[in-house]
Parts: C-alpha cells; sequence; structure tokens
C-alpha cells in the first residue's frame, strides 16, 4: 500500500471555501481513480491568519498513483483554481510505502 500526502498553506478564512473545491477536484478525482483506497482532507490552524492544509490518500501501489497523478507522480497535480486560495504552492508531494497498518479495523 502507497500513502500520499500533500501540504501547502492558505488563507484561514478561506479554509471551509477551499476544502469545498478540493472535494470537488483532487478528492473526487482520488475517489474515481482505479486503486484508491480512500482519503482524508486535514486542516492545521497556524494562528497567523494561515493554515495548513493536507490531503492524504491511500493506493493499492504505485501504478494506481500514476493512474491519478501520471508518470511525474511525485509532482503535485494541480486545478485551475487553487492558485486564488493557496499562499504557497509546492512542487511535490511525499510517497511512503505503507509496511504495517490497523487501518481496516475502522473499515479502512
Amino acid at each position: 500500500m502507497i500513502f500520499r500526502k500533500w501540504s501547502a498553506r492558505i488563507r484561514t478564512e478561506e479554509a471551509d471555501e477551499y476544502v469545498g473545491y478540493i472535494e470537488e477536484t483532487g478528492a473526487a478525482h482520488y475517489a474515481e481513480t482505479k486503486g484508491n483506497l480512500g482519503y482524508q482532507i486535514l486542516l492545521r490552524d497556524l494562528g497567523d491568519g494561515s493554515s495548513e492544509i493536507s490531503t492524504i490518500s491511500w493506493w493499492t501501489d504505485l501504478d494506481a498513483v500514476r493512474r491519478f497523478a501520471g508518470d511525474d507522480y511525485q509532482v503535485a497535480r494541480y486545478y485551475p483554481e487553487d492558485d486564488q486560495y493557496l499562499l504557497e504552492r509546492p512542487e511535490f508531494v511525499e510517497h511512503h510505502e505503507v509496511r504495517g497498518s490497523d487501518l481496516a479495523r475502522f473499515g479502512g
């Protein structure tokens, strides 16, 4: 199993709106991609008017990640309106091979 994480900073006041946008774009594409095992959208208030937003997702293997992200799967995938929300635009995402998990205990 592969764990994929993307994070960036946004304005806290736009968090709800941006989460909705992610649900309509990236998260929807995660869910419809063969080999996606699920995702979550995380938000952390940094206390300075900005928040860190992350999407984390689980995939059966790197081939599934490539079906979502393309051959250059380590480069972050962005959508047309992302730039209006992002205070920073990281170029890369993280990938980790999952070696142990008890997510099945929670239905995952």
